[in-house]
């Protein structure tokens, strides 16, 4: 009996401290309670007031901050006239899909007059995300960002910066938003751009009726202080630099990459990055700002440029600095891929990952625009896009159509028939010249609401090949309920014989929104190992409208814990 003990003693010891861990994690996770309730609010920008639909009165919305660990329970409350979802833009959801909130994918949109809890547990995520509307074009002003801290006794992998700061980069319509696309759905036509950019909500002292207001962000000499950079613009790609200063990235979308130093920064709609900046230089006010990388040729974009000010706190320059202006950085020509791929390629995870490197579903999309042929008896009002055509986008030549009376995760939960099919192609149906002159007949993709389903557990790779159809442009494409690894990214057709020997298996950055470069292609490895239905998407909201996007459905694994939760009992309802 005795020798029984000396072994048992051991192991009970260490199931004891495993025990003592587990409830010490579970004490320090919090739970943080939120409404949101979803107004109309007089919001002046640009000489004009606008009754902006935003989050509790304020424009942008308000910043979440959370542990790792932590649980949000966010009750929102619809009191503006149009539908609404909120969408934790990046956090994995595991299990809990409902809480995703894309409309018609996992939930019904939340009606006027009415409300929804979103509930998730954020876990083993760290740094920058963000939550905005997806709800057609609402997420031009229902945004914020969503802060994530280690867990509390834990540090960052750098230094401990002085301030921490979010820099929100968006883009504001002199007009109604809702309205804009409105009426491009209604002529097929392109919708028309916006008319300024915004950092923290405020376009800065380049536009008329601004300076006012521009954001400013103080800071005191010698001081590290951490901006945590976010794109949360409707439809384009962003250089974001600050005069005179270097900034060293130590993060993107939650997780953490080896630290790199960089003058300029190039975000796509839904990427966040965060970087140190030293108050290393003169006290002065130096200008942040951020412009288009517009890439599509030929196309229309906002040529302007926001600012915020990064103001030197000290009593040198209290008194004199504000006579004077800001030194303005120099950012890239609107058109300048090689410094955008420069950044892109530059990032690495901080140690080696585990890449899944045995592929169980080896998928190819191609990504684009297209254009669709005027249908029979509408009227030329109704196909003003090219040579009187409506403008269209598709992934593997399919444009995705939205449910309307189901959301795709109930069908899918309940097996309500006839809402979506799961025969998404694996491949493009015809193969052809990707990013050279891509033939007419080639231009007019198929609408479905196809899904393309996937074991538990599966080992995924999906190379996402960009187009030229009608125009080439980058494409930042999102994966709902994913981080996945970006292993290689490239230009030109992607040719499996050779653009293998590029892929990076030892410490490939993970992301949740990839930028498929111009005329390009990038590859993405994941593990299916979070149930539901996860929406692909490109996160230029145009686009998404057109038809490029799909969904996933990952199939329940064989525990409870690899299983869906069941759906909440105040899930809105269709």
């Amino acid at each position: 009996m005795k020798a029984f003990n000396s072994i048992a003693n051991p192991l009970s010891s260490f199931f004891f401290v495993c025990i003592l861990l587990l409830l010490a994690n579970a004490a320090s996770a919090k739970i943080h309670n939120h409404n949101f309730v979803i107004q109309a609010t007089p919001v002046k920008r640009l000489c004009k007031t606008h009754n902006t639909i935003t989050v509790n009165g304020q424009f942008p919305g308000p910043t979440l901050e959370v542990n790792n660990g932590d649980t949000l329970v966010v009750n929102v409350v619809n009191k503006a006239r149009y539908n609404v979802t909120i969408h934790w833009h990046g956090v994995r959801q595991m299990r809990t899909g409902w809480a995703d909130g894309p409309e018609f994918v996992t939930q019904c949109p939340i009606r006027p007059g009415k409300s929804y809890t979103y509930r998730f547990t954020i876990q083993g995520q760290e740094g920058t995300l963000w939550w905005h509307a997806h709800s057609s074009w609402l997420r031009a002003t229902v945004y914020g960002a969503l802060i994530i801290h280690p867990k509390e006794g834990e540090s960052y992998p750098f230094a401990k910066p002085k301030r921490e700061t979010p820099i929100m980069l968006g883009e504001w319509w002199d007009a109604n938003p809702m309205d804009v696309i409105r009426r491009a759905t209604r002529t097929g036509a392109a919708p028309n751009v916006s008319d300024a950019y915004t950092i923290n909500g405020q376009p800065g002292d380049l536009y008329k009726c601004s300076s006012q207001d521009t954001t400013i962000v103080p800071v005191d000499s010698g001081e590290t202080n951490l901006l945590r950079v976010i794109n949360a613009a409707l439809n384009q790609q962003l250089f974001f630099s600050v005069a005179n200063h270097k900034l060293t990235v130590v993060g993107a979308d939650a997780s953490y990459v080896k630290p790199f130093t960089t003058s300029v920064l190039m975000l796509g709609p839904g990427q966040t990055t965060d970087v140190l900046i030293t108050a290393d230089q003169q006290p002065a006010r130096y200008y942040m700002a951020a412009r288009a990388y517009a890439s599509a040729q030929g196309n229309p974009f906002d040529n302007t440029t926001t600012t915020a000010i990064l103001e030197y706190k000290t009593a040198s320059c209290s008194s004199n600095c504000v006579k004077t202006n800001p030194v303005s950085p120099s950012l890239p020509a609107f058109n300048d891929t090689a410094t955008a791929t420069a950044f892109t390629t530059k990032f690495r995870s901080p140690r080696k990952v585990e890449v899944p490197t045995e592929i169980d579903e080896n998928l190819f999309f191609t990504v684009g625009l297209g254009l669709n042929n005027c249908p029979r008896g509408a009227r030329s009002r109704n196909c003003q896009g090219p040579n009187g055509t409506r403008f269209t986008a598709s992934m593997n030549n399919v444009s995705f159509v939205l449910p309307s009376n189901y959301s795709l995760l109930q069908a899918h939960q309940q097996g309500i028939p006839g809402v979506f099919s799961t025969d998404f192609p694996a491949n493009p149906p015809v193969k052809f010249d990707y990013t050279g002159n891509v033939s007419r007949s080639l231009w007019q993709p198929t609408r479905g609401t196809k899904l393309y389903k996937l074991k538990y557990g599966a080992r995924v790779q999906v190379v996402l090949q960009g187009t030229s159809i009608f125009t080439a442009e980058n494409h930042p494409i999102h994966l709902h309920g994913y981080d996945f690894y970006i292993i290689a990214e490239g230009f030109g057709n992607f040719n499996p014989k050779t653009d293998t020997a590029k892929f990076n298996l030892v410490d490939p950055p993970l992301r949740n929104t990839a930028s498929v470069p111009v005329k390009g292609w990038a590859v993405i490895r994941f593990v299916a190992d979070n149930p539901g239905v996860w929406l692909m998407h490109c996160h230029l909201d145009v686009h998404i409208g057109w038809g490029l996007a799909m969904a996933f459905i990952v199939e329940n694994g064989v525990t409870q814990l690899e299983s869906l939760e069941a759906p909440p009992v105040d899930l809105p309802v269709c």
